[in-house]
């Protein structure tokens, strides 16, 4: 599972807001422009956050996100190591998320519910 290689930044997580965006994007295989992924938000309803990390010994910042709900809880359950964090999995639209990530410097990881990247889209 990928968790284990997975560094911890800023008091165990790495977040990012999310803002205006305006930037493209390179597009998914496994992924088409228009449609929805799941991601976890932490703080929901609030100060919402997408739940990102960091692999230090490549120096990438991603947000991973999921094809299906059930995945993403399976995988993201052990993702969140501050247990007091209040977090949900949303669905959000791909193009959405892309552009944003890009606007942030983060790439995104396609997982499976085991935690295995099935894709790395670069910004």
């Amino acid at each position: 599972m990928y968790k284990s290689s997975l560094s911890k930044k800023e008091k165990g997580d790495f977040f990012l807001i999310a803002p205006h965006l305006t930037r493209n994007i390179t597009m998914s295989k496994l992924i088409k422009k228009n449609s929805w992924v799941w991601v976890g938000v932490l703080d929901p309803g609030r100060n919402e956050k997408f739940l990102g990390r960091h692999l230090e010994e490549e120096g990438i910042s991603f947000i991973p996100i999921f094809l299906e709900k059930e995945e993403a809880l399976q995988c993201l359950k052990h993702l969140n190591s501050d247990e007091e964090q209040i977090f949900e999995i949303q669905a959000i639209r791909y193009q959405d998320l892309a552009r944003n990530a890009v606007e942030n410097g983060f790439t995104l990881f396609i997982l499976n519910g085991a935690g295995d990247i099935l894709e790395r889209t670069q910004p």
